[in-house]
């Protein structure tokens, strides 16, 4: 079976609360901290990638509240910050991309570097730009491109880069909000759950229409998660459109109806988890899903039914999990090199793998990393942590 690794390594440099990190991702990965820690920083710069190669990386930054919130301060003074994607196609090529963005003196920011590699420079589609400027590249075509934006925007049209623009456009985050999927929605596009959730109904009207088998899986957790509802789907109401569960009632010879607008905050957010790991099909699925604090609002004898459905959709889709849940993390089967413990050491994010006392408790059954979250025992590898003060470089080709 195909790997569903698509990230393999994140390098950041200066972003939010994170000075430096060089994290290996799998197919399931769980960011394992305390509230605060920085764990949502993570996710984030993978999201700014995306929104910025899908809209602009002005209006990612202005997203985020600017320039000025988005990179590090240290002793008061904003630092440039970097960000290096290492890839692994569906095609099974690899690859790096990458870029920094620095202020400039009226307040506006520039791309200083940026720079893309597939196969490795010399054996296959490469790039690299400094300051709008052509430094390298194996086209000879290439559009223009200006300093204030991502050139791998202009350069998705040529057919070299197209897979890894349209591979890091395919990656969705979320952090559902029920009162958003709660309300009647304008009919959207479909084929890919929003971060907070606001086009859900029109996402599960494309799976009734396209991948009805993706639809009955999600149908399948949702009545594990809660036995009382029979099914879900898209309704149309005016101009605008919702969801219509069905519901079991004592003494019903029929489920009774209800609208999303009539459901718990729990069962909402279930669903949008559920529908944003299983959406699309198994040829066309997202090539990442990352998940904000998948647990929240649910009951947590729902987090073995939770775990479950995080493992079957990494089969298929590459997922990160943020969570500080002992229930969620409480299986003595859970692997221990899925997990990566998230501290914070003097308001600076560290990233690490779990150090060689929580690996052994685990793998030898001794405890759960639930148990050792309770403990507060869940604790980041030294030598990880002390390796990644050796900043590695975000260009170029980096040691493995």
């Amino acid at each position: 079976m195909t790997s569903s690794i698509f990230l393999t390594r994140v390098v950041l440099r200066n972003y939010r609360s994170i000075g430096s990190c060089d994290v290996r991702l799998g197919a399931l990965t769980y960011l394992v901290g305390a509230n605060g820690s920085g764990k949502s920083n993570f996710l984030d710069a993978m999201h700014l990638v995306r929104d910025a190669l899908t809209g602009s990386l002005d209006i990612a930054l202005n997203e985020r509240g600017g320039l000025s919130e988005v990179r590090q301060r240290s002793s008061g003074h904003p630092k440039n910050f970097g960000i290096r994607l290492e890839f692994r196609l569906r095609d099974g090529q690899t690859g790096h991309y990458a870029f920094n963005v620095g202020a400039l003196a009226d307040r506006g920011y520039e791309v200083q570097n940026e720079e893309c590699s597939v196969g490795g420079k010399g054996h296959g589609p490469h790039f690299e730009i400094e300051r709008g400027r052509i430094k390298a590249s194996s086209e000879a075509f290439f559009p223009a491109i200006t300093s204030d934006r991502l050139a791998l925007v202009s350069l998705s049209g040529l057919k070299a880069f197209r897979p890894v623009f349209d591979a890091l456009t395919g990656m969705g985050f979320y952090n559902l909000n029920p009162k958003v999927m709660r309300d009647p929605q304008k009919p959207q596009d479909g084929r890919l759950l929003k971060p907070v959730g606001e086009n859900i109904a029109s996402v599960i009207g494309h799976l009734e229409r396209t991948s009805p088998d993706s639809l009955a899986l999600i149908q399948e957790y949702l009545q594990i998660v809660v036995p009382m509802i029979e099914g879900v789907e898209r309704k149309q109401i005016g101009p605008l459109e919702t969801l219509e569960f069905r519901q079991n009632m004592a003494g019903a010879k029929h489920p009774w109806r209800f609208t999303a607008q009539n459901m718990s905050d729990g069962t909402l957010r279930a669903l949008g988890v559920l529908t944003a790991l299983f959406q699309g099909n198994p040829d066309h699925a997202p090539t990442l899903i990352g998940i904000e604090e998948p647990e929240t609002a649910l009951h947590p004898a729902a987090s073995r039914a939770l775990r479950d459905a995080l493992n079957r959709a990494s089969q298929r889709t590459q997922i990160i999990v943020t969570s500080h849940s002992p229930d969620l993390m409480d299986d003595p089967d859970l692997d221990a090199d899925t997990v990566r413990a998230v501290v914070s050491e003097g308001s600076e994010t560290r990233i690490a793998p779990l150090d060689t006392s929580s690996k052994d408790a685990m793998k030898q059954h001794l405890f759960s990393a639930g148990e050792l979250l309770r403990l507060n025992q869940l604790a980041p590898d030294p030598e990880s942590l002390l390796a990644q003060q050796r900043q590695v470089s975000l260009f170029g080709e980096i040691e493995p």
